[in-house]
């Protein structure tokens, strides 16, 4: 188990809107920084007076110091960090403090990644945690293969990162499908599986790389390897009650696994059999 630590201060450098509920906030530490986060790791973001929640690193800044979580707001603690006035669209602002502790959990493993195809597979919020998959490959031409982005939406409203899914088509595949298409709409419609044809999988030189509703996980992994890809070849990050971060309280169990500590990420063979039984 990890030991607890008291959270260090963090300021709020920027807060952007990217949905109706959800923002991008980046921080800054105040003094001492937390070591440096990997892709797919998270953070026990606190907001003071309320509580804290984890959250995945969306981007990572500069000379890793400058934090950026994409918050949808969902509960308490996410409510908090998305409207923390009465009436704001924003809720933190420029020069408001949060407390961070961190990083926790388990990354992606882009070693296993080196010189293959790496596709990138996301629902919802689930591509927040896979961004910087993104950002790692588009800055590092010549280290890995083709680069693919599936992304699936409710609806187009609800699309993250707009602006950037528009500038990674310059040097990647991206696909876009939305559960409810709105006017104005002419994208795919439908789930995100129904994108896969669109990619070509080239089997032991393919990674994928899923982060979602857990449906959509286990539906999508059943699709990969129904066309060839090994399980090995296939990470998955998934997500359940995380309280402490550090193993202590068992809110995150998931059969013998401790996602705060054994995930977020894991492979897909070690945890489709996991996946399978609902109880879980």
């Amino acid at each position: 188990m990890s030991t607890v630590t008291p959270p260090l201060p963090y300021r709020v450098a920027a807060a952007r809107p990217e949905t109706a509920d959800a923002v991008s906030l980046e921080l800054l530490p105040v003094a001492a920084a937390l070591p440096r986060f990997q892709p797919g790791q998270f953070a026990m973001v606190y907001v003071f007076g309320v509580g804290e929640v984890p959250i995945s690193v969306s981007a990572i800044r500069g000379s890793g110091d400058a934090l950026v979580h994409t918050v949808r707001a969902v509960g308490a603690v996410s409510g908090a960090l998305c409207r923390l006035r009465p009436g704001d669209v924003v809720g933190l602002r420029p020069g408001d403090v949060v407390g961070l502790r961190g990083p926790y959990g388990t990354g992606w493993d882009l070693d296993s990644a080196a010189g293959a195809d790496v596709l990138v597979i996301a629902g919802g919020i689930g591509l927040a945690p896979l961004r910087p998959v993104v950002h790692h490959v588009l800055e590092r031409p010549g280290e890995h293969g083709r680069l693919g982005v599936l992304v699936g939406a409710r609806a187009a409203e609800d699309l993250l990162y707009r602006d950037e899914l528009r500038r990674w088509r310059a040097s990647a595949r991206v696909e876009v499908t939305v559960d409810r298409p709105t006017p104005g709409w002419q994208g795919a419609v439908g789930v995100v599986t129904g994108l896969l044809d669109r990619v070509e999988l080239r089997e032991e030189n393919t990674c994928a790389l899923l982060c979602g509703p857990e449906v959509m996980i286990r539906h999508t992994a059943q699709a990969l390897t129904a066309r060839g890809l090994p399980a090995h070849r296939i990470q998955v990050s998934l997500e359940r009650n995380m309280k402490c971060g550090t193993g202590h309280c068992g809110h995150c169990q998931l059969g013998p696994l401790l996602l705060c500590l054994d995930g977020p990420v894991v492979d897909c063979a070690g945890s489709q059999s996991l996946l399978a039984v609902r109880e879980l």
